[in-house]
């Protein structure tokens, strides 16, 4: 992802959301494992959030014991401002 379409997302509504995924391991069901899953998602459904936890159950198929979602808008609608006039130096 470009540092552009990270912005346009932010602008949109996404903010950066982290997922800390704990499971067990398949080779020996009593060592618990954690993943840590980020990228930019609308909150409060998490569309991508979900569709990687339907990948994880159809593919990967290693039980899930619970998800830790933080969820941070980074750029918030009062900090966006629109420019009304353009200057150009030289």
């Amino acid at each position: 992802m470009r540092q552009d379409d990270s912005f346009r997302l932010m602008v949109e509504g996404y903010g950066l959301t982290t997922a800390r995924i704990f499971y067990y391991r398949p080779d020996a069901h009593s060592i618990l494992n954690e993943f840590i899953w980020q990228f930019y998602d609308l909150h409060p459904r998490f569309p991508r959030l979900r569709g990687f936890l339907e990948f994880w159950h159809e593919s990967i198929k290693v039980p899930i014991k619970s998800v830790e979602i933080a969820h941070e808008k980074l750029i918030k609608p009062s900090e966006v401002r629109l420019v009304g006039n353009e200057f150009y130096l030289n």
